[in-house]
């Protein structure tokens, strides 16, 4: 089974926000955010949240997830 992870830093950074502001303005609960961005890799994501942040980041999900293992 293979491993993503969320690209959440990065495009956080480009913005100059805070993962405080992504989530306030992606409507993803904080928690749940911090969880995905401090991850190496992660086997299970919430398909909703991965849409919320693409939306937030205007980025295509092809673009926030990286596979890091298969």
């Amino acid at each position: 089974m293979g491993m993503i992870r969320l690209k959440i830093r990065e495009f956080a950074a480009q913005k100059g926000w805070t993962l405080k502001e992504v989530s306030d303005r992606s409507g993803v609960v904080y928690s749940t955010l911090r969880t995905y961005a401090r991850s190496p890799g992660l086997a299970t994501v919430d398909f909703t949240a991965i849409q919320k942040l693409a939306k937030t980041f205007d980025v295509m999900i092809e673009e926030l997830v990286e596979t890091v293992q298969d």
